[in-house]
């Protein structure tokens, strides 16, 4: 078990965590590759499913439920129960959320297909939102495996 700051105990499940945060890397991975190709909606769709499925491995590591698609959501969910969310990791999320929707549904859109809304830089900034992310999952795993004992059995 692990304690946090604020006194709660985790049993860690490792399996878990890890089956979640390669799903995130191979999403983040697949975003790069739609940002090459100039596929730019569906590179920011896939860094915030990269993003929220970081975060959820994160809580179903530690046990806890993990419901939903929205990342600021689930960080709020993460700040409940002891850990320190920042506010550039909240505002990171909200700019990702955004992505959810709008990237896939032309009626999302006043006219047109999602595609022609999404340019080159925003694919960017939401591949480096995501990578944030996915650094603040790591990091606090990474601490939470020190403090209980337990050695890493991955890269974090």
């Amino acid at each position: 078990m692990t304690d946090t700051e604020e006194g709660r105990s985790f049993l860690l499940d490792a399996d878990e965590y890890t089956r979640w945060l390669d799903q995130a890397r191979d999403t983040l991975d697949s975003a790069g590759n739609d940002l090459t190709a100039g596929d730019y909606n569906w590179s920011c769709f896939k860094a915030q499913q990269a993003a929220e499925y970081g975060v959820k491995g994160l809580l179903y590591g530690l046990g806890e439920a993990a419901f939903g698609h929205s990342v600021v959501s689930l960080l709020e969910r993460l700040g409940a129960i002891g850990f320190d969310v920042e506010d550039e990791l909240e505002s990171a999320a909200r700019q990702l959320d955004r992505h959810y929707i709008p990237t896939r549904y032309p009626n999302a859109h006043a006219e047109g297909s999602p595609f022609r809304y999404y340019e080159r830089s925003d694919a960017e900034s939401a591949i480096e939102r995501a990578q944030m992310l996915l650094a603040f999952v790591q990091s606090a795993w990474a601490e939470l495996q020190t403090a209980s004992g337990q050695e890493e059995d991955e890269e974090a």
